[in-house]
């Protein structure tokens, strides 16, 4: 189907800071005036993706994993997407006693109730992990969709692929930056093929489709390789970057990662498997690069801190003992650094 890429940096400079901008809204009319269905993709789950004290700068984290946590409106609670710590959502700051907490960003709860307050005789449902716990939970909203019991169906990945619904006309992506940046090899490969992907969920009938991809990075190769589906554009530049920074296929990676409850403990004998790899690295006749030690992007999870270590060489398992010390963990070829 045809995408059309809206920049949200024109949108707020025209004055519109609603979560869809004016070609979607407009896009969004048509299909429901027309009796078609719609898809608003956004990969994350909750209302708002953080709060936020603007008297002293607080901001609610997770006390087992030090991430933020995710405001979740339908129980009115505050949870970690990483260990499932839930609390109950402040209305007085915690520190310093302020009455200005404040939630920001968004999450698919807080697309479904903008969306019902924008257009209040639409019929919504909502695919993402907290509606579909129960067992048999998956089956009932595809029913209800297929079945147009819904006109807009809102989600995570989990819409992503594997629909074929005739009366879907419309894809929305309401933020297709979501993930380009994190710091990750393979984050530009996740999001080419989440957004390939969702935007196949369109058009699949005779009543043709079109799709909206809302970003704040419009002239990024992956936005506009995955909006003129050019998969050999995609290719080739992801190839020249995982070339000129040594990632695979060109050089493997090993991930060694240490967990420790005590912050202190962590990094030091993260410091100290350092220094063994480089003594190693230097009787070896290899060539190898040793990255870090650093912690992980998630440096706390579940109560215990985390550090990691990278090796990226031909062939990584040269350098690491046959016997790791107790606590840590190996990855050859990790699918994922975060």
């Amino acid at each position: 189907p045809p995408v059309r890429v809206v920049d949200m940096r024109q949108e707020l400079r025209a004055g519109n800071r609603s979560l869809f901008s004016r070609a979607l809204q407009g896009a969004l009319s048509e299909a429901l005036d027309a009796k078609q269905q719609a898809i608003l993709f956004l990969n994350r789950r909750g209302t708002s993706t953080y709060v936020f004290c603007r008297d002293c700068g607080w901001v609610s984290s997770c006390p087992r994993c030090e991430t933020s946590l995710t405001f979740h409106q339908a129980h009115e609670r505050l949870m970690c997407h990483h260990c499932g710590y839930t609390r109950k959502s402040p209305t007085v700051c915690p520190s310093c006693g302020g009455q200005r907490v404040r939630h920001f960003g968004a999450g698919t709860q807080r697309i479904q109730a903008e969306l019902e307050v924008a257009y209040p005789d639409v019929r919504t449902l909502r695919w993402d992990w907290d509606v579909t716990r129960t067992k048999g939970a998956h089956e009932i909203i595809l029913s209800h969709f297929a079945n147009h019991r819904a006109d807009v169906l809102i989600g995570t990945q989990m819409i992503a692929k594997g629909l074929d619904l005739p009366l879907v006309t419309l894809v929305g992506v309401i933020s297709a930056d979501t993930g380009l940046n994190l710091p990750e090899y393979r984050a530009s490969e996740r999001t080419f093929q989440i957004l390939t992907q969702v935007a196949g969920r369109a058009g699949r009938g005779l009543l043709g489709g079109r799709v909206i991809l809302q970003t704040y990075q419009p002239e990024h190769f992956v936005i506009q390789a995955a909006a003129k589906h050019d998969y050999c554009a995609f290719y080739q530049q992801e190839l020249r970057d995982r070339r000129q920074f040594g990632y695979p296929p060109f050089r493997r990676l090993a991930r060694l990662i240490y967990r420790n409850v005590s912050a202190v403990e962590a990094e030091s004998q993260a410091e100290q498997m350092e220094g063994s790899l480089r003594s190693r690295l230097s009787k070896l006749e290899t060539s190898a690069e040793i990255i870090g030690p650093t912690p992980c992007f998630f440096r706390k999870e579940r109560g215990e801190y985390r550090w990691q270590i990278l090796i990226r060489a031909a062939d990584p398992t040269n350098l690491i003992p046959e016997e790791m010390p107790e606590g840590w963990i190996v990855d050859i070829d990790p699918v994922t650094l975060l």
